[in-house]
């Protein structure tokens, strides 16, 4: 593959990445890992280091522009500062943990049970009730500590921030309005990342056949290209979000949650159809 080509696609999907990151509060992961693989795996790097190195590098992509977008979510209100602090504490601790298993476990398994799991998710947001209301729930301490290390966990475990399973917690299942779910998943998602960089730097060092300019798990030259078009376009997905009716939010999260949960199973590879 060409040196253009690689860096083209590179942008593009970090372009996509910003947006949807600041639309929806997901960290984009599920969009960036299966790119990064297929680049990876193109210019001759072994599947397992390739699908590793695109989780870590995914979550160091995923940090700045999760910060942009918190950042720009907290100055629309829409953060609950309290909830995020202790979300994200435990997700980091549960961002450490996620990315040792990943680091050792099979890797297929584990993304076809997080696959069964976006579906689950997607299911279980249309056929919960919808609350349109404003108004704050004050929710006991535990139920943040819980629910901010199982996201973290998955965000360590498959490059993900963890929006993709912190969202619909903190709307259905803690009665966060949503857009202050999304507000506060992006702060979640800022901590969480860091636990599973961490641990993706340690035990990817010294790793044999990893792709030129990696430090540790993480791949330099990804980094930068989808930092640099991620980042300007969170802050267009934010004032998106905050000029959309809340049902269409939700119901193009919904479509999200279904696709990742399809990709991940690898139906869309079993029918041959190329998404």
């Amino acid at each position: 593959m060409e040196l253009f080509t690689y860096l083209g696609i590179l942008l593009i999907t970090g372009a996509f990445v910003g947006f949807t990151s600041g639309l929806l509060g997901v960290g984009g992961g599920f969009i960036m890992v299966p790119v990064q693989f297929f680049l990876l795996t193109s210019i001759g790097t072994d599947p397992d280091t390739a699908l590793r190195v695109s989780f870590a590098t995914s979550l160091a992509v995923i940090l700045p522009t999760a910060f942009n977008g918190a950042w720009g979510h907290w100055r629309r209100d829409a953060v609950l500062i309290k909830p995020a602090m202790i979300l994200g504490l435990s997700g980091l601790f549960g961002g450490i943990l996620g990315a040792l298993t990943s680091s050792y476990a099979p890797v297929g398994i584990l993304s076809f049970l997080f696959g069964m799991l976006a579906i689950f998710s997607a299911l279980w947001m249309v056929g919960s009730k919808y609350s349109e209301t404003e108004d704050e729930r004050v929710n006991p301490k535990p139920s943040y500590t819980l629910w901010g290390f199982l996201g973290g966990y998955l965000s360590g475990l498959l490059g993900i921030g963890g929006g993709v399973v912190m969202v619909p917690i903190l709307n259905i299942l803690l009665k966060f309005p949503i857009h202050k779910a999304i507000g506060t998943s992006m702060a979640f998602i800022v901590f969480a990342s860091i636990g599973g960089i961490t641990t993706y730097l340690i035990t990817g060092i010294n790793t044999p056949g990893l792709p030129p300019y990696s430090i540790g798990y993480i791949n330099i030259l990804q980094l930068v290209v989808l930092v640099v078009a991620s980042l300007p376009m969170s802050r267009f997905g934010v004032k998106a979000a905050h000029s959309l009716p809340e049902k269409k939010l939700r119901y193009i999260f919904v479509i999200l949650l279904i696709y990742i949960g399809l990709k991940m199973m690898g139906v869309f590879q079993w029918l041959n159809i190329p998404l």
